[in-house]
């Protein structure tokens, strides 16, 4: 069986296909009594919602989240909490069913594994997904309000330079092609002691959870490869005393240490590779292993990590959310600071 689930005590799942009538996220552990409505989860929606620039794909989706079960009079009970969002702007006809495999996408995996895909847009595995995730993740920052979480696009297509980005993705688009790009996510206000020490490390989770979004292919905590590069004394962080706790003179681990939490702020950063579906023709083969030629239509992001910064600060909610109460599982609120 393929796994749409993810979390142990604050899960979720997702359902739905990009072209198909809805999407939508099934969270699981909430716990009861948290101000919970449409608004709530509308405002981080709006920061991944297609067609909100120039910049991202054109389908025209308003992503207005309704709320079907797991709240009563504006408060979580405690129970599944069911959102659904509709797809208004659909167009499956943009994707014939006889459609070649697009190269770097997951159409030929998806056909190995279930000996069939949908072919409107991906069907499960596009981006269109992600969009229930951001949902999920804001139930999600319900249960961890002392953690800001914040990301935001460092690199597109190699250039670190922010006023040429949208140049470069104009210019991407207009030759039928796209770009990478790299974003950070800063969690602050984390304190000491989520994560374990083997199997349930925070980083290691983070990293999963990471990676399972569309198009990343790469995730850095702290100082990541470069911390390859150091000496040891360099790569260490230094602590003083301080009045509640140790002040850390640097923060290279990126706020994990041994697997866990130890109060300086998580960092992390994601590569997204360069959208697979693009106008600018490919070598590939069909279904029946004949050769063609791929040049997919319809509307894509030239860049999707422009949108992916909501995406990546979601699945980092939703993993602190998960960890929070594990943590209190197993040693109480005490020892929280």
């Amino acid at each position: 069986m393929s796994v749409n689930s993810f979390g142990r005590l604050f899960r979720f799942a997702t359902w739905g296909e990009s072209h198909g009538p809805a999407i939508g996220a099934l969270v699981d552990g909430c716990p009861p009594g948290l101000a919970l409505g449409e608004a709530d989860i509308q405002h981080w929606l709006d920061r991944r919602r297609p067609g909100a620039s120039s910049l991202t794909s054109g389908r025209a989706e308003p992503d207005r989240a309704r709320i079907l079960s797991g709240t009563y009079e504006g408060r979580t009970t405690g129970t599944p909490i069911s959102i659904v969002i509709d797809n208004i702007d659909a167009r499956p006809a943009d994707y014939p069913a006889d459609a070649p495999y697009r190269p770097g996408h997951a159409d030929h995996a998806y056909d190995s594994k279930y000996g069939l895909r949908d072919p409107r847009g991906g069907g499960r595995s596009s981006a269109r997904e992600t969009a229930a995730r951001v949902a999920a993740g804001a139930v999600a920052r319900l249960v961890v309000p002392e953690v800001e979480i914040a990301g935001r696009v460092t690199e597109v297509g190699g250039e670190a330079e922010e006023a040429r980005w949208p140049a470069l993705i104009e210019a991407a688009r207009a030759r039928g092609s796209s770009l990478g790009g790299v974003v950070e996510c800063l969690a602050a206000g984390v304190p000491a002691g989520w994560g374990a020490p083997v199997y349930a490390r925070l980083d290691a989770e983070l990293a999963a959870a990471i990676m399972s979004i569309n198009a990343v292919k790469g995730v850095e905590i702290g100082d990541g490869f470069a911390a390859a590069r150091l000496r040891g004394e360099e790569n260490a962080d230094a602590m003083r005393p301080g009045a509640e706790g140790p002040l850390f003179l640097s923060n290279h681990a990126g706020g994990i240490a041994g697997g866990i939490s130890t109060g300086q702020p998580i960092v992390l950063r994601a590569a997204f590779k360069p959208s697979s579906s693009v106008a600018t023709p490919i070598e590939t083969v069909d279904s029946a292993g004949q050769a063609r030629i791929a040049s997919t239509v319809g509307r894509h992001d030239p860049c999707v990590a422009l949108r992916g910064a909501a995406v990546v600060e979601a699945m980092v909610a939703l993993v602190l959310a998960d960890h929070k109460l594990l943590h209190r599982g197993q040693c109480g609120g005490g020892r929280e600071k």
